[in-house]
C-alpha cells in the first residue's frame, strides 16, 4: 500500500509559524513521525508540499498515474478557497482524508468552509500532528 501525504501553503513553516496554534515541531519532524508509523504499518509513504495551488493539483493527478492507494491532504488555506483541489480529488477517485492540525471551526469564520471535504472519506481536525497518524491508520483500515 502506498499513501501520499500532501501539504499546502505554509505547512513547510511548521515550528516557525504561529507555534501557539501549530506547535513547535517542524515539517521534518512531521515527516519523520509519519514515516515511523508507516514503517510499523508496513505502508509506503511519500510526501509533497507546495505553496502553489496548481502544483498541489498536479500532485493529486500524478497520484492517479502512480497508482497511489490513498491520499492524506492538508490543503491549509486552500481548504477554504480551492474548487480546483476538490475537482482534482474527485477526478482521481483515490480515497482521501482531509487533515488539519488546528480545528478550523474554532478559528475565524472564513475557515469554517472546506471545499475539499465533499470529496474526502473523512476529516480529522484539531488533533495536532498526530491527526496525520489517525488519517494513515484510517486509510490502512479501508484496505
Amino acid at each position: 500500500m502506498h499513501i501520499l501525504v500532501i501539504n499546502g501553503p505554509n505547512m513547510n513553516m511548521l515550528g516557525i509559524r504561529q507555534p501557539e496554534i501549530y506547535g513547535r515541531a517542524t515539517y521534518a519532524d512531521l515527516q519523520k513521525m509519519i514515516r515511523e508509523e508507516a514503517d510499523q504499518l508496513g505502508v509506503e509513504v511519500s510526501f509533497f508540499q507546495s505553496n502553489h495551488e496548481g502544483a498541489l493539483v498536479d500532485a493529486i493527478q500524478q497520484a492517479y498515474f502512480d497508482k497511489v492507494d490513498g491520499i492524506i491532504i492538508n490543503p491549509a488555506a486552500y481548504t477554504h478557497t480551492s474548487v480546483a483541489l476538490l475537482d482534482a480529488v474527485k477526478a482521481v477517485g483515490i480515497p482521501t482524508v482531509e487533515v488539519h492540525v488546528s480545528d478550523p471551526d474554532s478559528r475565524e469564520e472564513f475557515r469554517h468552509v472546506s471545499y475539499i471535504r465533499a470529496a474526502c472519506v473523512a476529516t480529522i481536525r484539531g488533533h495536532g500532528l498526530p491527526g496525520y497518524l489517525e488519517a494513515l491508520r484510517l486509510l490502512c483500515d479501508r484496505k
